[in-house]
């Protein structure tokens, strides 16, 4: 990962709660957060490649959560962002 002082080695609950904020800015899930991505979605870009940038580096850190099956971990921070 990059010296970025936003996005370190270690997610913290900042980045994590990103995942929730942040929405897919174009294709066919536009306007759906990250964290709401389907897994089949996440995998193709695991393919492909991430865009550059906070996307990308979003996009692979829910698809690590997504791949490893964590994303009930992060029940508590969707509660927190409906909030």
């Amino acid at each position: 990962m990059s010296a970025d002082p936003a996005f370190t080695d270690q997610p913290d609950a900042e980045v994590l709660a990103r995942l929730f904020t942040v929405t897919m800015p174009f294709g066919k899930y536009k306007g759906r957060a990250l964290a709401d991505l389907p897994g089949h979605y996440l995998n193709w870009f695991a393919r492909q490649g991430f865009p550059p940038g906070e996307l990308g580096r979003l996009l692979a850190l829910i698809h690590e959560i997504d791949h490893n099956g964590l994303k009930e971990l992060l029940a508590p921070l969707r509660n927190a962002a409906r909030r």
